[in-house]
């Protein structure tokens, strides 16, 4: 098939681009390398099968594809609270402008949306039926409330428009090729353990996250796009909670690093606990992550001592 991934440059998108491509599809790359990198597809660009387009989705653009994975939004708070106006423009206008281009090509479309729908949840673990708890105005509003007005479009596209869409809501993802500046909590850990600085946890560092590991979840959104009439969300992530306190304490062994831990205070409405349920996922996908949080943050690691010490 034909392949349009926006946001294919990114962390995810990229290992998306590689898996499809391994698949024997033809894919283009689309994205404004606001959070993408080009180191992370150079390998890929010599491959006649694959096709990189510099474009930002806010903009319009005609395209023939058989499917769509639209994974164009920094996803990180670090950079979706730089310029929160272009973030929620990306989700909203963006995933109009690709949903008229599903609707004129006859594309089915996959929107990657986030756990971030469900805001600091009052119930645990998080079902697709929980509506969430949204501060609608606060700092996290400009990603948070741009994907939920999204899956709104998705929604509606589908029901008024009869477009094949499928909608990802995904958690916590980490692994090889996250930037090393993105806030993350993964991310953040591996980088000041790797340079013996102390890790920043904020709060008691009780708070709770699931790690997905990215090969994992990009299998999860193949599944799902190539799944037979499946338009209510679905949640992929991993199911085994970790406090923050525990993620910090395992990446200093992994790093095999003398940092100590520091603590800061919790910031504006940070959720105090994240864990999917993925029935749904296992159920109707047969989807269930593999690999475990120790192996995943090992593969984490080395990508990020390569990183940093090339960088320094």
């Amino acid at each position: 098939m034909r392949i349009l991934i926006t946001g294919g440059a990114g962390f995810i998108g990229s290992h998306l681009c590689e898996r499809l491509l391994e698949n024997g599809d033809d894919v283009l790359c689309l994205d404004n390398f606001f959070t993408g990198r080009r180191a992370n597809i150079e390998k890929l660009l010599d491959n006649h099968h694959f096709e990189l387009i510099r474009h930002d989705v806010i903009e319009p653009i005609l395209l023939e594809v058989d499917q769509v994975y639209n994974l164009a939004c920094p996803a990180s708070p670090v950079h979706y609270q730089y310029n929160p106006v272009k973030t929620v423009k990306t989700s909203v206008m963006g995933m109009i402008n690709m949903l008229g281009l599903a609707k004129r090509v006859h594309a089915r479309i996959l929107q990657a949306s986030t756990s971030e729908v469900y805001g600091d949840p009052l119930v645990h673990p998080q079902p697709e039926e929980y509506w969430g708890n949204v501060n609608p105005i606060g700092l996290r509003s400009c990603y948070d409330e741009g994907k939920r007005i999204a899956e709104t479009l998705m929604m509606d596209y589908h029901r008024q428009n009869r477009v094949d869409t499928r909608i990802a809501r995904i958690f916590n993802t980490y692994g090889p090729r996250m930037l090393e500046n993105d806030g993350r909590v993964v991310s953040n850990f591996v980088v000041q353990a790797l340079r013996g600085h102390p890790l920043t946890l904020y709060g008691a560092g009780d708070q709770t996250r699931s790690f997905c590991y990215v090969d994992d979840l990009v299998e999860g959104l193949i599944r799902l796009m190539n799944t037979a009439d499946l338009h209510e969300p679905v949640n992929l992530g991993n199911p085994v909670e970790f406090t923050i306190k525990q993620l910090a304490d395992e990446v200093i062994r992994i790093c095999e690093s003398n940092s100590e831990v520091t603590y800061l205070p919790l910031p504006q409405d940070d959720p105090k606990q994240r864990k999917p349920s993925i029935s749904r996922a296992q159920t109707i996908l047969g989807w269930n992550p593999t690999i475990q949080l120790n192996e995943g943050l090992r593969k984490t690691v080395a990508d990020f001592k390569r990183r940093i010490i090339s960088d320094e």
